[in-house]
Order: structure tokens, then C-alpha cells, then sequence
């Protein structure tokens, strides 16, 4: 299995007025093509660090991040910016749509910084990535005029608008009902059977039924959950 993502002995510590806050303690896990993770635990107990290191958003106290074996504290932000543009998809849990674009658009927005898709390209694969979350029907339609869960749907459209190998998921269900929950996940499965690295930050025990590893962050530690 092609191991696309490794961290080595990360830490992430945090400085208040007070005192020095270690959210990661000493963490060493590798994430590989080809499968669905899921990212557990409680509130506050640093799941979006974990999410934000990898997505190079932000970076380690100390140890290493490899992505595609490249050791990210190596690259500069120009490459840095580039290097997330072509490898990792990100989903949030709202959404962050552009209102003033229709579901095309939106997902035609990554494309204008990539110079690897021709302009006249653009159109005819943002209509495929939305066929492939099934909203075919829905392509000329504004965010406001969607559900949340269409809504949702377009945003991972625009996630792979750049075919990354890497989906970043933060509670991509979490203002979603049952319903449109259990049919992002089912999305996001395929994806993974497809070839994709996926990582879920979820507090839902639904994401359960369709992850193969799933991590648990607790006290900085993180840890196979069993």
C-alpha cells in the first residue's frame, strides 16, 4: 500500500499567557492510498491540528510531516501553496461556498490557480465532478437555492477539482441530518475504494461503519482505536 502521508515524532504545543499547551505529544502514524480514515475524539482535543498539519495549514513544534515523501518543512510558501493546490482536497463542515457563484462555479474556483487545466476544460469537468456526487440537475443553481446536503455535495466536488490524492474531511457531517450524512460518507467510501487517502475528523459513530482505521486523540496521544 502507497503510503502517502507520515508524521515522525510531530508535537504541536501552543503558548497562553500562562502557560504552554502540548495538544500533540510525540505522534507517529502513517495514512495510505486506497483507504477511509476516521479521526475521533472530544472537543478541544486537537483533531483539527492533527487535520492542519497534514493539510500544511499549520506546522509542528518539532518532528517531521511527509507528503509524497517530500518533508513539507522544506519547501518555501510558494511551494507549499502549490504543493496543497495539487495533493490535498479539503472539506469543512460549512460548507464555505461562495453565494454569488452557481454550483459550477464553485467548483470550477480551485481550477483558475491550476496552469495544468486548460481554461476550456474548466466547465466540462466541474459538471463531471458534480455528476459524479449526483447533482447533475443542479449545476446552474446557487448555494442558497441548495440543501445543506447538496450544499455539502458541491463542496467535495470542489474538493477534487484538482484530483488530489489527499481528502481532508472536518466534520464534513455535522450540519447535516441522518439522512445526507450517511450519503456523504457513502461518497466519500467510494473515493477512498477509488484510490484516494481519506481522513475524516468526525465526532459521529456513523463514520464507523465505513472507515478501515480509526484514530483516536486523546491527551496529545494518538491511538488505534480498538
Amino acid at each position: 500500500m502507497e503510503s502517502v502521508i507520515e508524521l515522525r515524532n510531530v508535537t504541536k504545543n501552543y503558548k497562553t499567557k500562562n502557560k504552554q499547551i502540548e495538544v500533540l505529544k510525540d505522534v507517529n502514524v502513517r495514512f495510505d492510498a486506497g483507504k477511509f480514515y476516521a479521526l475521533m475524539g472530544h472537543s478541544g482535543s486537537g483533531k483539527t491540528t492533527v487535520t492542519n498539519v497534514i493539510g500544511m495549514l499549520d506546522t509542528p513544534t518539532s518532528g517531521v510531516v511527509l507528503i509524497n515523501n517530500l518533508d513539507t518543512s522544506k519547501v518555501n510558501k510558494n511551494e507549499e501553496a502549490d504543493f496543497r493546490r495539487d495533493y490535498i482536497g479539503f472539506i469543512f463542515q460549512d460548507f464555505y461556498l461562495d453565494e454569488h457563484l452557481k454550483a459550477y462555479e464553485n467548483v470550477m474556483l480551485p481550477m483558475l490557480i491550476n496552469n495544468n487545466i486548460k481554461k476550456s476544460e474548466r466547465y466540462n469537468k466541474a459538471l463531471e465532478l458534480l455528476a459524479l456526487v449526483d447533482l447533475n440537475d443542479r449545476i446552474e443553481h446557487y448555494p442558497h437555492e441548495l440543501s445543506g446536503g447538496e450544499q455539502q455535495r458541491v463542496a467535495i466536488a470542489r474538493a477534487l477539482a484538482n484530483n488530489p490524492k489527499i481528502i481532508i474531511a472536518d466534520e464534513p457531517t455535522g450540519n447535516l441530518d441522518e439522512e445526507n450524512e450517511e450519503l456523504i460518507f457513502k461518497i466519500l467510501k467510494q473515493l477512498s475504494n477509488d484510490g484516494k487517502c481519506i481522513i475524516v475528523v468526525s465526532h459521529s459513530n456513523e463514520v464507523l461503519r465505513y472507515a478501515d482505521v480509526v484514530y483516536k486523540l486523546q491527551n496529545g496521544i494518538l491511538e488505534v482505536r480498538q
